[in-house]
């Protein structure tokens, strides 16, 4: 199955292999790729996109002394199938070994661990820039695709690059598709240009002043390889724009893009997911149902998104019902958040959705733009917990800690569907607070809950007890439940159970009447400790006598970890931390 692949132990190898061996290698490596991304699932249409383009790069050019470095790394399987990593992919038992990005730690042929979208022009301009400083001569390669040419940080880079005059190149793999559809001008002139073959008068690459070549056959690799040849040490800056097919080579995610962009693992037969979370309420359904419904109510009420639909499940159809009400501003966190703002001021009411760990790069414009002018932008965010998102440039960990500190910015951590639901309501129909809510990582639980928090850092006491108190936020509610059962059984101590709700403030008066019959105090967060709310509350308490023993992550760059298998090395079992409070009792 792997003949001419198997012989690939290293890019030198590709440049031995004659035109049909190349063309056959294509098909092999679609068959790696099919081999894991059945089995573990992963990216797919990118990755099935890119791979004659990417065999052409190393026909041609020269890794790792020529540099490459890869957009978000959603089409960069191809580039490790060739640089000495296929074992990842045609061995089940090494899939664990090679990560869904580059990953300097594998390979010496990648150069930045990177998941995060618009950063290659960048990166790999200051790879030039340090060439340049040295005397070197090596070509430095920067692949951007997916939608990511609208991110900020891609169009700063095009800027500068503008002005280099020394060898860069810029591959636009042009596949007509984000994550979701393409949205903002931008993408018009790309059509325009794939429309003219490169001709329009319009041309946004040259508008920066770079060379600009159009190829239309982005999955032809003898074409691939021409154009290669022609830039090869190129004196210059150039973007090649190339035409590829996303999910090429599989009929379904050729149809459709979008659900195709990543997967589950999928039988590739019928392409249905292999397995099945069951037909239960989720937080991501939750979050539709309340946005359909309040758009029909409220003319005011609308959707922005940084192309991250996905975040909470919002498909084609929904969108396309919610029409004037959903906004999607491209890849472009920044301007979703000032947008929203803006939105707020005159008067409407905006729900900002993505995931966590993408809404980091908007920490600027969430204390300047909005905090700063306390307007009532709502941001509801997906995968801010230790569970979900394990890979290491996709954490959710550090987001409790970061923005529960930015002045005016409330931020709640629901514990149940109600609480959630109520939290979404009061949230975006009120007017004194920019609010930021946490989605649970867990399975979605049910309990009463109240539905005003204008109260702002209102604590509630769930149980009242005695001794010891539980302060366990949010998702990890269930967490605290456990933790008072087990102390009632192993040490007939009822303690008092709190939910804090709000993540971004303490509330002093409860605290307070917490020193009257309470000596310890435990809390528990899905965040990591330091900056965050268990620190708060052990600040709080310093100059008096409680003991506090706070629960949560370490300030650390986990890479896919098992979750329970992590809280557990971290002593945060009930188990455990009964034989902590043992110790001091």
């Amino acid at each position: 199955m792997y003949d001419i692949l198997n012989s690939i132990n290293a890019p030198a190898d590709v440049k031995r292999l004659s035109a049909a061996e190349l063309k056959q290698l294509a098909s092999e490596m679609r068959e790696a790729l099919f081999n894991r991304l059945t089995k573990i699932g992963g990216h797919f249409g990118p990755n099935f996109g890119m791979v004659e383009a990417t065999i052409a790069l190393h026909y041609v050019f020269d890794s790792p002394a020529d540099k490459f470095v890869f957009d978000v790394s959603h089409q960069s399987y191809p580039h490790k199938l060739l640089t000495g990593r296929k074992n990842g992919y045609i061995v089940d038992e090494c899939f664990g070994e090679d990560s869904g990005y580059t990953n300097p730690e594998e390979s010496g042929h990648d150069f930045f661990n990177v998941g995060h979208t618009s950063t290659s022009i960048a990166l790999a301009l200051g790879l030039a820039k340090a060439r340049d400083l040295k005397n070197d001569t090596e070509n430095v390669i920067a692949v951007i695709s997916d939608g990511s040419l609208s991110g900020g940080e891609a169009m700063e880079a095009l800027n500068a690059a503008g002005e280099l005059k020394t060898n860069f190149i810029i591959i636009v793999n042009d596949n007509e598709i984000a994550i979701a559809e393409n949205h903002g001008g931008l993408y018009r002139n790309l059509s325009e240009l794939r429309d003219t073959k490169g001709a329009a008068s319009a041309n946004i690459f040259k508008s920066f002043g770079l060379d600009y070549i159009y190829e239309e056959n982005g999955n032809d690799i003898q074409s691939m390889i021409a154009l290669f040849k022609k830039v090869k040490d190129i004196d210059h800056p150039v973007v090649l724009h190339i035409h590829t097919k996303k999910g090429l080579g599989y009929e379904l995610a050729e149809k459709n893009k979008e659900a195709w962009h990543w997967t589950m693992p999928f039988d590739r037969e019928t392409g249905k997911p292999k397995f099945s979370f069951g037909d239960g309420e989720s937080y991501t359904g939750l979050t539709i149902n309340y946005i359909m419904k309040k758009a029909k109510e409220d003319e005011r009420f609308v959707v922005v998104t940084p192309a991250m639909p996905g975040a909470i499940g919002l498909m084609p159809e929904q969108r396309a019902e919610l029409g004037d009400q959903y906004m999607d501003v491209g890849i472009a966190e920044e301007a979703a958040v000032a947008i929203a703002s803006g939105i707020a001021k005159n008067g409407a009411k905006p729900l900002v959705v993505t995931n966590m760990t993408f809404i980091q790069r908007a920490y600027d414009q969430i204390s300047q733009d909005v905090c700063i002018n306390n307007n009532p932008v709502t941001i509801v965010l997906n995968f801010a917990s230790c569970y979900g998102l394990t890979d290491v440039t996709h954490l959710g960990i550090f987001g409790l800690a970061a923005f529960s500190n930015i002045p005016n910015l409330v931020v709640l951590a629901p514990t149940s569907k109600e609480e959630y639901l109520n939290m979404l309501s009061w949230s975006v129909d009120q007017t004194e607070h920019p609010v930021m809510i946490l989605i649970p990582g867990n399975e979605v639980t049910s309990r009463p809950a109240d539905t005003d928090f204008s109260e702002i850092n209102k604590y509630k006491v769930e149980k009242a007890g005695e001794k010891i108190a539980i302060l366990a936020l949010g998702d990890f509610y269930p967490k605290g439940e456990a933790l008072a059962c087990a102390l009632q059984e192993k040490l007939n101590i009822t303690p008092t159970l709190i939910n804090p709700r709000f993540a971004s403030g303490v509330d002093e008066e409860l605290l307070t009447k917490l020193k009257a019959d309470h000596n310890i105090v435990i809390t528990l967060e899905d965040g990591i400790l330091e900056g965050g709310f268990g620190q708060k509350i052990a600040s709080f308490y310093g100059k008096d006598c409680m003991k506090v023993l706070n629960y949560g992550l370490n300030k650390e760059f986990y890479d896919r970890y098992d979750p329970e298998e992590l809280l557990r090395s971290l002593g945060m079992t009930a188990e455990q931390i009964v034989e902590d409070v043992k110790k001091l009792i």
